[in-house]
């Protein structure tokens, strides 16, 4: 069945598209701004609620007032869209997917969405409304169909990119029947039921030293001076490195486990929470078992593998994987302990992923609404 996937490519503008895009950001966060707090006004001064055609004969409102004019200097796609994402941001909210919207600021991450109105893509040359030129985009591999909408962003450390949305069929690999159950870790990124054992690269670590030099020199430069916003360009260059390396680490990961195996079990973990031990946060942080899992079950869907998630309480660490006692506690610095009942000495997190690997395929024998004598059962059969 196809479906919507975007493809991301770095950029390179000319003046001319700094200077407009520069502008049209900075009109996106100003008509979403504006129209956010005159949602805000309007429900606690008169208790209304403001609609998206509401909202947006509110935008044709400003843009007619003389001071500001500068609205109507780019093109009017990204001013629709952004009350369009505002729209379902407050969707988002009331049906309790995400917080209230907040304001932007011109400090982060700016971005412009256009839709196939405003962008014309021929002969692998994308040109945006009321650019001149096209954009001079790196191509790192084709489209699998012309782009729905393109999204226009500019991040922290003074890169571009375009995303474009396209659909897609994803192709199904071929049928395996190697299983495989992941515990996930700090020492090692993650470890498998069947041994093998990856090691955690610890981006942030390794450029520590680099991202604290560039730190104190930018703690002593002048609030507002033009050398203040050199450093802090450095500094978020800094972090965009880690965050680009640890991003090639993890989808290379995810795609070996995905192609390797056509059953994948995982464990769900609150990691929102666990990233509150001040600790284990940094390193909790730089491991992003979140993202991991996340590009796991997406990247399995593709491609027609299973992908099953094991309640956060199962005590997988704490029981045996070959005569299923559970030891009543187990602390964090135990790396590998032997079983009282039959002696087995364990790994610690090898024999996580085991029993993670069993109770995975005990949800797909009984459902999702597995007990724990289903798990036995389940760790029986396995035996």
């Amino acid at each position: 069945m196809p479906t919507k996937r975007a493809y991301r490519f770095r950029f390179y503008p000319d003046q001319q598209q700094k200077t407009l895009l520069a502008k049209t950001f900075g009109c996106v966060r100003y008509v979403y701004n504006s129209i956010l707090r005159y949602r805000i006004d309007a429900y606690y001064q008169a208790q209304e609620k403001v609609s998206y055609l509401a909202a947006n004969a509110r935008l044709t409102t400003i843009k007619k007032l003389p001071e500001l004019a500068f609205l109507n200097e780019v093109s009017s796609v990204p001013l629709q869209q952004c009350l369009r994402n505002q729209q379902a941001a407050f969707k988002n909210f009331f049906e309790g997917r995400a917080k209230y919207p907040v304001f932007k600021s011109k400090k982060h991450r700016q971005a412009a969405e256009f839709t196939y109105r405003a962008f014309t893509l021929k002969n692998g040359e994308l040109k945006l409304a009321k650019c001149t030129q096209p954009l001079n985009i790196q191509w790192s591999q084709p489209l699998p169909a012309t782009p729905t909408t393109i999204t226009v962003s500019k991040d922290q450390a003074g890169r571009y990119f375009v995303s474009c949305l396209c659909e897609f069929e994803p192709t199904h690999l071929p049928v395996t029947d190697k299983k495989v159950g992941i515990d996930v870790g700090i020492k090692d990124l993650f470890v498998t039921s069947d041994g093998f054992k990856s090691d955690n690269p610890r981006h942030t670590a390794q450029h520590a030293l680099k991202l604290a030099k560039y730190q104190r020199r930018l703690a002593k430069k002048k609030f507002g001076s033009k050398n203040r916003l050199k450093a802090k360009r450095k500094v978020a260059r800094v972090h965009a490195k880690i965050a680009d390396c640890r991003s090639d680490n993890l989808h290379k990961l995810s795609r070996r486990l995905v192609n390797e195996n056509q059953v994948i079990c995982a464990e769900n973990l609150a990691v929102k929470n666990m990233v509150k031990n001040p600790k284990l946060a940094k390193h909790i942080a730089d491991a992003s078992w979140g993202e991991f899992t996340r590009q796991l079950e997406y990247k399995a869907n593709w491609a027609g593998r299973t992908y099953v998630e094991v309640g956060r309480f199962f005590p997988s660490s704490k029981r045996c994987a070959a005569c299923g006692f559970v030891k009543e506690n187990m602390p964090l610095d135990v790396r590998s302990w032997e079983c009282p009942e039959c002696g087995t000495t364990h790994d610690r997190d090898m024999n996580a992923a085991r029993n993670i690997l069993a109770a995975g395929l005990a949800v797909l024998a009984f459902g999702e609404n597995v007990s724990g004598d289903d798990i036995s059962m389940s760790l029986s059969c396995s035996r």
